[in-house]
Parts: structure tokens; C-alpha cells; sequence
């Protein structure tokens, strides 16, 4: 109860805070002025204009969304060069490295909602129905937004209620027998409440083998404007996935396509694994006058994720495919997984004037809660010296395999334990006009960090408390109202699960990064070309190979640099351009955390290519004295490692999309896309050599939006 009374003293302490300042400008006894809120504040951004801001950061806005065709987050987040696909899990949830560098990889990929941590759980992969743009926030950010990866973060705007009626239902039909249903409605109901409702449904085939997937969900809002100077928004998310746990496919004596990208190596018999999201999202903003606010916010996301799945044995001493080049050993797992997030956030953000300076402070804090319950059994062959039977393997035939050759063995228990997360943090970032021209952003967050973790197989109890201080530095330099230049460095830490040899939690991973770019505008371009390093240690490895006790002793580097574009090179064609070059390394010699086999210092981090492009163009004309608007895009991935300990590469790839929509009536549109659209073959992640994800053949969609 302490930390939550010492959260709620720094929350209810914020709002006063900002009074000295607002005093200073306003004689006794005046009225503030009223100011009526048109939309909400986006969390931890403040009031400073994109050529302000010393960090590259891309918006993917609703337009840019659709001319894409996205319909999930990692589909989106192909626009950015920046973000590199990482190990799925099976298809069941998100996982993606910004900048080289990824998270707990048997995590799902953090991400905010509206400024929330929401990401971590096991919800399955996001949908973007209730999406209105995605914010790729690159750099360092821990001087605001907390614990996180050193390579930035994502940020998932959603649709909210407007105060004019609206609404749109679109319905498509495309390749592998895939239909989908969106409706997104919006109107007042009196004139300070407003309500939205977002839905989508969706069954679809697949291009692999025996895959079917069903998912579907709600994001309702309601939106109370309590007077001129406040509004409330609460949020309600909802959805149900059921997805086969799908390893993809892999390669036979590090050669890939031997098999077809449509061979599914796992177990039909098994069903789906079925996914569930419960979250509640509630923020309340208040304007003090034109230059002070305060955003109050609490969300809770309760996810869960269960099923059986079988997939390819990894251990070299099991594995009959090293052996024979064609019988695949298999594992049988369960896995019955449940999180609870809850996250309590305030912050006051305003300007003002002090020792003739101007001053732009965000100033707040943060609380929050993860709960991470894992329950896994698992049903494993015997080594290949004990001569096991092929039952016992679960095995399969790679070029000819035939499911439900054998029962399907039970699992037995392996993990049964539960992790529990606490935070709390407090923030503080004034961005300072020194001059007409030059502005210093300084930052920082302390956060009082505690893990506890009780492992319920072997009756052992774990507990570790940190205290972190995270700054950040920038300095930004406007040569005009069209340039800028900048150069900030951060730090930032992000606790690691588990315990070592002796029971004990890890030191926490720990990052500095430093950024230097150039922001600009020519013609109807927004332009950010920036270069990066980051230093990342304290990474999970294991130290005794013999035992497999893990430690956090390993250390990488990434150093880059970025061009991204976006907005109108000519009347009516519009451009979305970025370019990634990223060398993301080892700094010394450890062992895998996996396998436990040694990396040499130098080796490239798993699934990051060196040179990553994405490249949209769109733009319309009239036809018939209707709208035609018509574009496509394509997305270039560079070689990548494949598998961490080898010399295992994922080829590069280019894939490109095309797609045309016609407005029929002012109500009704027509639109056709097709997804890589030269039919290439692709390999977009891997975990190892045995466990490889293929992209998509050429897939064509068709679907008609009607509004009203």
C-alpha cells in the first residue's frame, strides 16, 4: 500500500504544481479563460511541433493506413524501414524490433495505446479496426515513458468518439477464402456526450496447409465533454482469436524451399489456440487556460491464451532430420497463459516564462502492474541414442507427411509459475528556448522498480527491487521554419524475467543511445534523416552451459541511420518513403540464451536486416465524373541472420502491392488490392532453421465501404 499512497500523493500533488505558474499570468481575482476542448492531448508529447522535437518519429495516419490495405499492426508497421519482423510465436502474437534491438523474445513486443503500456500479454496479434493511426517513436524514450527497449517505441492512436454522426461498413472477400467485416459508427447523443462503435469479424483460410483462423471484436467509446475545459473518454476493448500455432517451415541442411511455403508441419488435430482480450480505458483531460493541461488516466487489459500445439524438436541430440534429411521430430506443448496489466497515469504539461526564458515542461507520473501467469507442459522424444519409436517422436515426413499418424502424447508439466511486475515512476522533461533558434530539452524518470516471481513447480519464492534513473539530453537548433537540426542522447533500462543459479533476479538491461538528425520541409515533403547508436548490456545469456543456468552478461551494438519522407511530391500524388541502414552486432563473446552454444563478439542480432525500404505512392483522378484513386507500394528487406548461432541467413526479398478504389456513388466505394503482386517467395522471420515464417503468395482482396 505504500507505493500506491506515495503514486496518489505525486498525482494529486501534479495539478497544483502548475498554479504558481498560471498565477504569474493572470492578475488576482481574474477569471482564467475558457477554452473548449476540440480533441484530446496525446500522453507525454507535449505541446512542441514536429521541427521541435529532437528525435525522428513517424505518424502513420488513417489515409496512409488504408492506401497500405493494413488490417493488422505488423502489416503497418512494414511502412517504417525502422522496424524489422521478429519470431511470432506460431502466428499468436506481435514481435518486432525497432532500430535492431527487441524485447523479451518470449514476450510479446510492448506497445502503448493512447500513451498506455498495452502491448505485453497474450491477446494475439493486433487487429487495427479500432486504430486511427500508429506512431513509430524511434530513440531514446525512457526519460518519459519508462522502462522500454533503447530503440524506441510504438504508440496505437484509436478512434474516439466525434460530436458529428458518421459511420462506415465495409465488407471484403479475398484470396484463401478470407472474408472480413468492419463497421465504425460515431454520433452525439445529447450535446456533450458522444459515443463510437468499432467491430470487426473475420474467417479466413490461409495459404498454408489445413490453417484456418477466426477472430473477431468490439472497441466501443463514449466521450463526455463535462464543460468548456474538460472531457472524459472511456474506452472498452474486446476480441477473441482462434489461431493454429504455426512454426511455418524450415530449411533442410540450411537450404530453403525444399519444402512448399504452403507445408504445415504441425498437427491439424491439435485445433486453435484461443486468445481473449478484456481492457478498460479511461482518460480525463482538463485545460486550465490556453497554455496549462492535465491528463488523468487508468486502464486495465486482461489477456489470456490457451491451446495445444506440435512443433519441430530443436535439440540436435533429438532431432531426426539431421539424421535422414526428411523425418521431422516433434513436440507436443500446452500452454494456458494469463496476464493482467494495470497502468495509473498523470501528468500537467504547459509553458512559461522564467528568467527570460520560455519553458515547456511535462511533468507527471506513473504507475502500473504486470502479471504474467504461465502454466506449460510438454511431451518430448527421448534422444536419438535411445533409439525412441516413431510415435514417441511424433514424427512426420517432410516431403510426404501424413497427419494423425499416431495419438497425440499428453503433455507433462514443465512451467508453472507466476511473475509480477510492479512500478513506479516519476517524469519530468522542460524543453527550454534559449534563443530565437536554439532549444535544450532536458529530462528525466526515476522509477521504483520490484519483481517478484514464484515458481509453484519447485515451491521457490523470488523477489528483486531496483531504483533507476533514466535522463535525456537534446539539443535543437531551427535554421528556419522549413529546418531543423538535432542531437539528444538517452538511457533506459527494461527488467528481465526469470531468476539465476542462485535464485536471484537479474540486473535489469541497460541502453545509452545517441540520436543526431535533420528535420525539413521542401515543397509538400516532411522530411527526418537521422544516424543512431546504441549500446545495449546486461543482456540474458546463459553462463554455464553444462548446467544452463542463464545470467545477464551479454552486450550489442546498433548504429545506423534513417531517410524517411512523407506528404506530396506533385498535385494529387501523394509519397510515404522510408530507408533503414541498421549494423546491430554482439559486443562480446557469451553463449546463446537458447542453446547455449557460443556467439562470437560481432555476430549480427537474429531477423535485423542491414538495409530495409518501404516506398508508397497514391494519388486519384476523375472517372466518369467519379473519384478513382489508385497506388501501390513496395517493401525491400535485406539479408538477415536466421538462426543465431549459425550461418543460417534469411534471404532478401521485395514485395510489392498494388490497389484501386472507386468512389460509385458519395456513398459507396469499390476497392481492389493485391498483395505481393509479382508472386514472390519469401521468408519474413525466423527463430532457427527449423522454425521459419513464409510470406504470403499473390493475394487479391476485393471489398466495398459503405457510408453513412
Amino acid at each position: 500500500m505504500k507505493r500506491y499512497n506515495l503514486a496518489a500523493l505525486v498525482l494529486c500533488s501534479a495539478t497544483p504544481m502548475a498554479l504558481p505558474a498560471i498565477a504569474q499570468q493572470a492578475s488576482p481575482g481574474a477569471q482564467l479563460e475558457a477554452v473548449t476542448i476540440t480533441g484530446t492531448r496525446q500522453a507525454y508529447q507535449g505541446d512542441l511541433r514536429r521541427l521541435e522535437t529532437p528525435q525522428a518519429e513517424q505518424s502513420i495516419d488513417a489515409q496512409t493506413l488504408r492506401a497500405s490495405g493494413a488490417v493488422e499492426l505488423t502489416q503497418a508497421l512494414d511502412l517504417s524501414a525502422s522496424v524489422a519482423r521478429q519470431n511470432n510465436f506460431g502466428g499468436l502474437w506481435n514481435s518486432f524490433a525497432l532500430r535492431g534491438f527487441v524485447g523479451d523474445e518470449n514476450l510479446p513486443s510492448n506497445y502503448l495505446v493512447n500513451g498506455f503500456n498495452a502491448g505485453r500479454g497474450f491477446g494475439g496479434p493486433r487487429d487495427l479496426a479500432g486504430i486511427d493511426s500508429v506512431d513509430v517513436l524511434k530513440g531514446p524514450r525512457a526519460a518519459l515513458l519508462g522502462r522500454g527497449e533503447p530503440g524506441g517505441t510504438v504508440n496505437l492512436v484509436t478512434k474516439r468518439p466525434t460530436f458529428k454522426s458518421a459511420g462506415e461498413l465495409r465488407l471484403s472477400a479475398g484470396s484463401f477464402d478470407t472474408y472480413r467485416a468492419d463497421a465504425d459508427w460515431t454520433a452525439p447523443l445529447s450535446e456533450d456526450i458522444a459515443v463510437r462503435l468499432v467491430g470487426f469479424f473475420q474467417e479466413a483460410g490461409s495459404f498454408r496447409d489445413t490453417v484456418e483462423t477466426r477472430k473477431y471484436g468490439a472497441s466501443p467509446s463514449l466521450a463526455w465533454r463535462i464543460s468548456g475545459q474538460s472531457r472524459l473518454v472511456y474506452e472498452l476493448e474486446l476480441s477473441h482469436q482462434e489461431l493454429p500455432f504455426d512454426r511455418g517451415v524450415l530449411a533442410v541442411n540450411g537450404q530453403l524451399g525444399r519444402i512448399p511455403p504452403s507445408r504445415f508441419l504441425g498437427e491439424p488435430g491439435d485445433g486453435p489456440l484461443k486468445t481473449d482480450v478484456q481492457g478498460h480505458q479511461l482518460e480525463f483531460q482538463h485545460d486550465f487556460n490556453k497554455d496549462w493541461s492535465a491528463l488523468l488516466g487508468f486502464t486495465t487489459r486482461k489477456t489470456s491464451l490457451e491451446g495445444f500445439s506440435t512443433e519441430a524438436e530443436l535439440a540436435a541430440n533429438r532431432q531426426s532430420l539431421l539424421v535422414d534429411g526428411q523425418t521431422l521430430t516433434r513436440q507436443r506443448r500446452f500452454r494456458d497463459y494469463d496476464a493482467t496489466y494495470q497502468v495509473i497515469r498523470g501528468e500537467i504539461n504547459g509553458r512559461f516564462q522564467l528568467g527570460g526564458l520560455q519553458h515547456r515542461l511535462i511533468l507527471g507520473a506513473d504507475l502500473d502492474r504486470f502479471e504474467n501467469d504461465q502454466v506449460f507442459r510438454r511431451a518430448r522424444a527421448p534422444t536419438l541414442a535411445s533409439n525412441p519409436t516413431p510415435a514417441q517422436q511424433q514424427a512426420i515426413n517432410i516431403f510426404n507427411p501424413v497427419y494423425g499418424s499416431y495419438p497425440l502424447p499428453t503433455p507433462t508439466p514443465l512451467t508453472n509459475r507466476v511473475e509480477v511486475q510492479r512500478s513506479l515512476g516519476v517524469f519530468a522533461q522542460d524543453q527550454i528556448n534559449l534563443t530565437d533558434r536554439l532549444q535544450l530539452r532536458i529530462g528525466a524518470r526515476a522509477d521504483d522498480y520490484e519483481q517478484t516471481l514464484e515458481d509453484r513447480t519447485a515451491n521457490r519464492f523470488s523477489q528483486r527491487r531496483e531504483a533507476r534513473l533514466s535522463p535525456q539530453l537534446g539539443v535543437v537548433f531551427q535554421g528556419s521554419e522549413a529546418l531543423s537540426l538535432y542531437t539528444t542522447y538517452g538511457e533506459n533500462f527494461r527488467p528481465l524475467s526469470g531468476v539465476d543459479a542462485q535464485g536471484n533476479g537479474f540486473t535489469p538491461n541497460q541502453a545509452t543511445s545517441t540520436e543526431a538528425g535533420a528535420k525539413f520541409t521542401l515543397g509538400g515533403i516532411d522530411a527526418t534523416v537521422a544516424v543512431f547508436q546504441i549500446e545495449q548490456k546486461n543482456i540474458l545469456v546463459v553462463d554455464d552451459p553444462s548446467a544452463f543456468t542463464l545470467a545477464a552478461i551479454g552486450k550489442a551494438r546498433s548504429r545506423g541511420f534513417e531517410i524517411d519522407l512523407q506528404g506530396d511530391i506533385a498535385e494529387g500524388i501523394g509519397l510515404w518513403a522510408s530507408y533503414a541502414y541498421v549494423d546491430a552486432k554482439t559486443s562480446n563473446a557469451f553463449n546463446d540464451a537458447n542453446f547455449g552454444v557460443p556467439v562470437p563478439a560481432g555476430t549480427r542480432l537474429l531477423n535485423v536486416p542491414k538495409h530495409s525500404l518501404s516506398l508508397q505512392l497514391v494519388t486519384s483522378t476523375a472517372l466518369a465524373g467519379r473519384e478513382l484513386q489508385w497506388g501501390g507500394g513496395l517493401v525491400h528487406v535485406g539479408q538477415r541472420s536466421g538462426e543465431f548461432t549459425t550461418n543460417f541467413k534469411l534471404p532478401a526479398y521485395t514485395v510489392a502491392r498494388a490497389f484501386a478504389a472507386y468512389e460509385l456513388t458519395k456513398s459507396t466505394t469499390l476497392r481492389l488490392d493485391i498483395d505481393n503482386l509479382f508472386d514472390e517467395t519469401y521468408y519474413t522471420n525466423s527463430f532457427s532453421a527449423l522454425w521459419v515464417q513464409p510470406g504470403t503468395p499473390r493475394n487479391v482482396r476485393l471489398s466495398a465501404a459503405f457510408k453513412f
